[in-house]
């Protein structure tokens, strides 16, 4: 058996901490058993390698998503990368074709895809394998997890399972399908209780042969290769429409435990165990509100309930806890560039963006570069780099040649100049970008890891000694 952990979307409902760069599963709010903080997706992989499961589990994420992954689950993750973000249904072919083209995993094991946030408890994970027989003793072509409810809620989809008739002596651990029904009204909501409905939780299992037909019944190819390539043509389409709804034949496993979608500032802070993050002062009358703040400047609470502020150098959120998912209608810039992001190397602060009156951008960051990590060796054609050490110890190679750098040392990169970075101690600096285009785009790397890069600063000492 096989698992595919999507890790896809910008998890708006959670902004300003949120954002393209650092989707909800990255945040590091909740706390482990040691009261250390970890973020959803490291809970996940932590709960996975308990239940000895991680070793058959692939994340299927985007391009942007890669550092952060590597960077809270080790540089050893196994990643299966989108070129471009196209909903779950591209994603999950994209997956599917990885498997088989690139592990060999055959067309009649068994593939469990689910979300890489579930917040569930770790006993959960034994449902897998009731997952997994249930597809197999039902011949079904789809097998889910429906979560028992604890309320008509109005925010997730429901999976309505046919009533058995009487004298049907059938396995008590799995029900056949009858509809699905998503984000229902109150009404609705409190119908589908009646009816015995379950929250779908966006868990589910297949043969990877019935996908692999799915796929080649669309005229989509199952060449992994192949499919990568014509990955843009691919209509942006959910898996549960393109494929779950329209299945012949799907069975769910009913869930009687702990579930949550930490989708909402409302959920999230429920799993809180602290009220308050970075420096916050409280009142003895604020209750039940959480502060999370990530600025250099303090938060003052007084009197306040029932609410949430949270504060990054994205913007600050201040809202009642009952209203805080509706962030999403309100007319924020989305595509901004975002001001903090996190790297497989460390992390980085925008401190300031603006564009001359001549045309030229200008961009200033505060890095983070953590002991024994690296920057790529790299190169951009549209700006140059002026970097200032403020803390730390490192190399720094610019066009093959290596020198030891400290606080204090300027380092000038010209436009088209290769250059690296390595911290022996945590490095900090100041990087100030110059350029027509400051873009992600404008980074052509050519070395990742010191040992790729030593390589090519002997062999450009080599050719300079000729």
């Amino acid at each position: 058996m096989k698992l595919i952990l999507l890790s896809g979307g910008a998890g708006k409902r959670l902004w300003p901490l949120s954002n393209d760069a650092r989707s909800k599963q990255f945040l590091k709010l909740i706390h482990n058993a040691h009261g250390e903080p970890e973020s959803m997706v490291q809970r996940v992989w932590r709960q996975l390698a308990a239940y000895q499961w991680s070793n058959e589990a692939y994340i299927s994420t985007s391009r942007s998503h890669m550092d952060l992954l590597q960077s809270q689950l080790g540089e050893d993750v196994p990643l299966i990368i989108e070129p471009d973000k196209r909903d779950t249904f591209p994603a999950i072919a994209l997956a599917a074709t990885y498997l088989h083209s690139c592990v060999g995993v055959e067309p009649d094991e068994v593939v469990i895809v689910m979300p890489v946030d579930s917040y569930v408890e770790t006993s959960f994970w034994g449902k897998l394998n009731e997952l997994e027989s249930a597809l197999l003793q039902s011949e079904a072509d789809l097998a889910l997890i429906g979560v028992a409810p604890t309320y008509a809620s109005t925010k997730y989809g429901y999976i309505v399972p046919k009533q058995k008739p009487e004298g049907n002596k059938s396995p008590a651990f799995y029900h056949q399908v009858a509809s699905f029904k998503e984000k229902p009204d109150q009404n609705q909501a409190e119908a589908l209780l009646k009816k015995q409905a379950l929250w779908n939780c966006g868990i589910f299992s297949f043969r990877l042969g019935y996908l692999l037909d799915v796929l080649k019944s669309k005229g989509i190819p199952t060449s992994y290769d192949q499919l990568l390539q014509n990955y843009l043509a691919l209509q942006p389409i959910s898996f549960d429409y393109e494929v779950v709804e329209k299945a012949k034949k799907v069975v769910v496993v009913p869930y009687q435990g702990y579930w949550k979608d930490l989708g909402t500032w409302n959920t999230l802070t429920e799993e809180m165990n602290v009220h308050s993050v970075g420096r916050v002062v409280w009142d003895e009358e604020s209750s039940n509100t959480h502060v999370i703040n990530e600025l250099d400047i303090p938060i003052v609470s007084i009197g306040l309930s029932d609410m949430v502020i949270a504060a990054s150098l994205d913007g600050i959120l201040i809202a009642s806890k009952e209203k805080s998912h509706r962030i999403k209608e309100m007319p924020v810039d989305w595509k901004q560039r975002p001001m903090v992001e996190e790297k497989r190397w460390g992390y980085y602060r925008v401190l300031h963006y603006r564009t001359t009156e001549e045309g030229t951008e200008v961009l200033t960051k505060a890095l983070h570069v953590y002991a024994n990590k690296n920057l790529s060796y790299q190169l951009h054609q549209q700006r140059s780099e002026v970097w200032t050490i403020v803390a730390g110890e490192g190399e720094f190679v610019l066009n093959d040649r290596i020198i030891r750098i400290g606080p204090g040392d300027v380092l000038e990169i010209p436009v088209g100049a290769k250059h690296a970075v390595r911290a022996s101690k945590d490095l900090e600096f100041i990087e100030v970008q110059l350029g027509s285009k400051l873009i992600e785009e404008d980074i052509v790397r050519l070395a990742m890891t010191w040992e790729e890069i030593m390589e090519q600063v002997r062999a450009g000492d080599e050719e300079h000694d000729q």
